[in-house]
């Protein structure tokens, strides 16, 4: 009995159990939330997570694919994207139309995920949800309260956890398709990235979530409401606007907001950035030029602050390459590589530029040509990325996991006075937006508004008045 007590209490101070007078159907609807978590709602509205269901190019995709596959692609898509859809049991996929959705079925709600009971595979969204007034979060302590029952759960601490809850929506595995792909290929693998870099480790120090670095915390009360006495906790409010790379392409709650936070999380991702000079911690610059060898400029790109490769997510979406440009002193450009015209995608310039440094996943059919679209593909490519950091011991030989590319450039080289190398990153290749008007799934509209991203920390300079006579590299040179 004793022992029966104990355990009594301690899920008693786990929780803020009240007896909840909001339904479950109540809390469905995210804006019931706003009442006491209002900035956590005005974030989340302006998220990626509300946009997935009416993302006019998630629909188009479904559309297309459910009509090529003759719905075989049921629920695949949806079950990610309008996930309370499909746990209500209001779409097989094939149906799926985004003018039909309730605010409790659109995008990735705060009941989806906070109503998570099991974390049930790694992939694909295993998450099992209870349909019940008890919302899981990461603090300890919760407040009690007349909504809802509140209950301290360690895969919502993301502060601690091991990123099970993101990662399980976001490795995906393709499903077979009959007359398409036989099934089984990780076209997303962020998660499974993740676990094999150095942040996913068990030391505090240098354990990093999903969560750490998309939910950064700030000192601040987790719920604010007329009569709700809450505490102000360290660490107590994580910011619900999950930036990465993608953006809203059609009008939406806080567009400014969401670039400020992809620029945030994106300028320091990655970096043109040398190795650290021997016995230091200064890197020297990222580009170098060497007379001899024929005549070489070097760019070494380096992952600095992610958890996974870079590209990552839907890798074989994403086009990311590198432009360099070397100019005279009369600023007349002497070599190029990697320079692509607005509205072209960086797959045409490669086919011009041998030398051309680009980063995506490669996806192909059986038959080892290009395949447009997930249900098509047999296998891919996936060497093409930014490494992740594995291990924080620099003695190891696998501390440096940057990438280098040579370009050769023959005489040339004694007319450089400057040389600028920046990585750019563009979240959809045009042609396929553009396959997806063709074929009358996608708005055309839509296509004018991707754009390349620019990133801070992956732009630099080489300058021939500032060389280094040693190492051919403007050393420390922003």
């Amino acid at each position: 009995m004793r022992a029966r007590f104990a355990v009594l209490a301690l899920a008693l101070a786990a929780c803020g159990s009240t007896n909840p007078t909001l339904s479950p159907e109540e809390l469905q609807d995210p804006s019931t939330c706003m009442t006491c978590h209002p900035k956590h709602y005005d974030q989340w509205s302006g998220s990626m997570h509300a946009y997935a269901s009416t993302d006019p190019v998630f629909v188009a995709m479904n559309k297309r694919g459910q009509r090529e596959t003759s719905g075989q692609l049921g629920t695949f898509c949806v079950q990610c994207h309008a996930p309370m859809a499909v746990a209500l049991k209001l779409t097989d996929g094939t149906d799926y139309d985004p003018t039909t959705l309730t605010a409790a079925t659109n995008g990735v709600t705060c009941y989806f995920c906070h109503d998570v009971k099991t974390v049930a595979g790694d992939h694909n969204n295993p998450l099992m949800i209870g349909l019940d007034s008890t919302m899981h979060g990461g603090l300890q302590g919760a407040v009690g309260n007349d909504a809802h029952d509140s209950l301290y759960d360690a895969v919502m601490d993301s502060d601690t956890n091991n990123s099970a809850m993101c990662g399980s929506c976001h490795d995906v595995t393709t499903p077979p398709i009959t007359g398409g792909g036989p099934g089984g290929v990780a076209i997303e693998r962020s998660y499974a990235e993740w676990q094999a870099s150095a942040f996913s480790s068990t030391e505090p120090m240098y354990h990093l979530s999903c969560g750490g670095c998309h939910m950064p915390s700030s000192t601040d009360v987790v719920a604010d409401a007329p009569g709700l006495t809450v505490p102000l906790r360290p660490n107590g409010f994580h910011e619900h606007i999950w930036p990465a790379i993608d953006q809203a392409l059609t009008t939406f709650p806080n567009q400014d907001v969401m670039a400020t936070g992809i620029a945030g999380i994106l300028d320091p991702s990655i970096g043109i950035v040398g190795p650290a000079a021997a016995g230091t911690q200064m890197p020297t610059g990222g580009i170098c030029v060497d007379p001899g060898n024929g005549g070489e400029i070097t760019v070494r790109m380096d992952a600095l602050t992610v958890g996974h490769n870079w590209p990552t997510g839907a890798s074989q979406d994403r086009r990311a390459w590198l432009e360099v440009i070397a100019y005279d002193a009369n600023n007349v450009v002497q070599f190029q590589s990697g320079v692509v015209p607005a509205g072209m995608d960086p797959d045409a310039a490669a086919a011009a530029d041998p030398n051309m440094f680009t980063t995506w996943d490669r996806m192909y059919k059986a038959d080892s040509t290009p395949a447009e679209f997930m249900w098509e593909v047999d296998h891919e490519d996936t060497t093409h990325h930014l490494k992740e950091s594995v291990t924080f011991d620099p003695n190891s030989a696998l501390f440096d996991h940057s990438s280098t590319q040579t370009f050769l450039v023959g005489n040339l080289i004694a007319t450089f006075d400057h040389i600028t190398a920046r990585v750019q990153i563009q979240p959809y290749p045009i042609a396929t937006l553009n396959d997806l008007v063709s074929s009358g799934d996608l708005d055309p509209a839509v296509v004018a508004n991707v754009a390349p991203l620019q990133i801070q920390g992956a732009t630099r300079t080489w300058t021939a008045a500032l060389v280094n006579p040693v190492s051919g590299c403007n050393d420390n040179q922003p």
